[in-house]
C-alpha cells in the first residue's frame, strides 16, 4: 500500500500543488506576453511571497494588493517584490502613514475615486521625497467603487494633478465578468478626455480571472490583474476558464460520521470551505466522485449526499475544489505545499488579512 505524504497532515488542511500553480502563471504569462499586457498579478488569492516571486520570475512586472498590511507582508517576505499597486481607496491618516513608509522602501501606486481620498493622500505625502503614483478608478460596469463617467475620471485626474504630493499615473477599473468591451469603451473616452487636457495616461488596468483568457490590450489596456487563476476554483471551472486538473488548491477533509447510507459528515465547514456560492449549488467539488454533493454546511461540519450509496466510512479522506478559492486561503494561518519532488513544506499565510 502505497503512503501519500498527504496522509500525515491533519485535517482539515489546506493544500497546495505547486506543479499545478506554476503551470497556470506560466499559461497566463504567455498569454500576457503575446497579447502585449504587463500581467500585475493580485496576491489576495494566495497571500504568499513566495509565489509572488514565482509570478514575478515569470515576467510579471509586479504585484497588485488590496490593503496596506498585505502590501506591507508581501514586501517584507520577499525582496524581490519591488513594485506593488494597492487597489483600494485608502482612508485614514494611520494608514496613509502606513503607506508613506512603504513607499519609502519600494515603487508603490494607489487609486482613488473621490476628492476626499485624493485629499486624504496629498495630506499624507505633500512633503515626501518622492510623490505618490495615483491611478483614478473607473466603475466600468461592476458598480462597486470607482468614477461613473470618462468626464469624471477626467475631473478626478485634474484633482490629483493639482494636488501637492501627487502624480496623476493612470487608469483603473475591475470589469463585470463579461463586460471587458464595455470597459475598454469607458477607458478610451476617459484617456482621451484626459490626454486633451495636456496630461498623460502611462498606465491603464484592468483585470479578473473570469475573462483571463479573453485579455488583450483593446487598443488601450496596458496591464492586467488576474488573481484567481494562480490557484483556479469550481466557479472558474463552472466558467469554462480552467478544468479540475488545473485546480492547484485543494481542501483535505476527514469523514467523522456516516449517520445514513446516503450521507456523511466530514471535518471541514464554512470556516474552511466557505459559505460562498457564486451561483453554484452545493459548497465544493469532491474529486474523484462526481457523484456526491457538499450541500451543507455549518462551521466545523460539511454535509455530503449521494442519490445511492454513498460508499464512504468514518476515516475515509476527501479532496474538495472549493468554489471560490480566494477566502480559502485567508481562512488559515498556513498552507501545505506538495512540491514538484513530492515533499510537502508549510507555508505561513503572510498576507493574510488581519487587522492590524
Amino acid at each position: 500500500m502505497t503512503v501519500s505524504p498527504l496522509d500525515a497532515l491533519e485535517t482539515p488542511a489546506v493544500v497546495v500543488d505547486l506543479a499545478i500553480a506554476r503551470a497556470n502563471v506560466a499559461r497566463f504569462q504567455a498569454h500576457a506576453d503575446a497579447a502585449g499586457l504587463a500581467a500585475r498579478p493580485h496576491i489576495k488569492t494566495h497571500k504568499l511571497p513566495q509565489l509572488a516571486r514565482l509570478q514575478i520570475e515569470q515576467g510579471a512586472v509586479g504585484i497588485t494588493c488590496q490593503k496596506v498590511s498585505e502590501a506591507e507582508a508581501m514586501v517584507a517576505g520577499d525582496p524581490s517584490i519591488r513594485d506593488v499597486l494597492i487597489t483600494y481607496n485608502i482612508v485614514g491618516a494611520a494608514k496613509v502613514a502606513r503607506l508613506r513608509a512603504l513607499a519609502g522602501r519600494v515603487r508603490v501606486a494607489v487609486v482613488a475615486d473621490s476628492e476626499s481620498v485624493v485629499s486624504g493622500l496629498s495630506a499624507g505625502f505633500a512633503d515626501a521625497a518622492e510623490p505618490l503614483d495615483v491611478l483614478v478608478e473607473c466603475d466600468t460596469g461592476g458598480q462597486r467603487c470607482g468614477v461613473a463617467s470618462p468626464e469624471a475620471a477626467r475631473d478626478l485626474a485634474r484633482r490629483i494633478a493639482a494636488a501637492p504630493g501627487l502624480v496623476f499615473e493612470g487608469l483603473m477599473t475591475y470589469p463585470a465578468a463579461g463586460k471587458a468591451g464595455e470597459a475598454a469603451e469607458f477607458l478610451r473616452a476617459a484617456k482621451a478626455l484626459i490626454e486633451a487636457e495636456g496630461m498623460t495616461v502611462a498606465r491603464v488596468t484592468s483585470g479578473g480571472s473570469p475573462d483571463i483568457w479573453q485579455a488583450r490590450t483593446d487598443g488601450v489596456l496596458t496591464e492586467y490583474r488576474p488573481g484567481t487563476y494562480v490557484y483556479n476554483d469550481r466557479s472558474l471551472v463552472a466558467r469554462g476558464v480552467a478544468t479540475l486538473d488545473d485546480c492547484a488548491l485543494t481542501v483535505l477533509a476527514t469523514v467523522v460520521s456516516v449517520p445514513t447510507p446516503n450521507r456523511a459528515i466530514i471535518d471541514a465547514g464554512s470556516k474552511v470551505l466557505t459559505s460562498d456560492l457564486l451561483g453554484l449549488t452545493g459548497h465544493g467539488a469532491v474529486l474523484g466522485r462526481p457523484d456526491l454533493a457538499i450541500d451543507q454546511l455549518s462551521e466545523e461540519h460539511g454535509r455530503v449526499v449521494s442519490d445511492g450509496p454513498i460508499g464512504l466510512a468514518v476515516g475515509d479522506r476527501l479532496r474538495i475544489v472549493p468554489n471560490h478559492v480566494c477566502v480559502v486561503t485567508n481562512m488559515v494561518d498556513a498552507v501545505h505545499v506538495k512540491l514538484e519532488d513530492g515533499r510537502i513544506e508549510s507555508w505561513r499565510v503572510a498576507a493574510r488579512g488581519k487587522v492590524v
